[in-house]
């Protein structure tokens, strides 16, 4: 791999169930991420993905890529445009940088819905040792 190399698209259904189940995983209890009505008070069409379920996303994104055995050194991510139930989150990126003395590679990732950008920062992961 090298830079400017693309990985594979991914695109994840969000549903109704993602929001609520992963912001209850990651204890994240405000609101806007279960209840539809209280969303909407808060100006929202409805509940919307929270940042640990999208940062998650992101790194299940590389690490499917890179395989189980790559180690996530550092995830950077800015949230733009909400998920709501409905969306489909569709996850891209692109190889910006690799290092061959420490494994590393850095990867841009966007992660886009209907409304736009949801997601969009840098990942580090260091490769595996090659076996042989």
């Amino acid at each position: 791999m090298a830079a400017g190399d693309g990985l594979p698209r991914l695109e994840i259904p969000v549903t109704r169930t993602l929001i609520v189940a992963s912001a209850l995983a990651s204890r994240d209890y405000q609101d806007v991420h279960h209840d539809p009505g209280l969303a909407r008070e808060h100006g929202s069409r409805d509940i919307f993905m929270n940042i640990l379920t999208s940062n998650g996303l992101v790194d299940r994104y590389v690490t499917g890529w890179a395989g189980p055995a790559a180690v996530v050194k550092a995830i950077r991510i800015r949230l733009g445009a909400p998920s709501h139930p409905g969306d489909t989150l569709v996850l891209t990126g692109t190889v910006t940088a690799r290092s061959d003395a420490d494994r590393t590679v850095d990867i841009a990732v966007e992660g886009t819905n209907g409304l736009g950008t949801h997601v969009a920062g840098t990942v580090t992961v260091q490769l595996p040792v090659k076996a042989g």
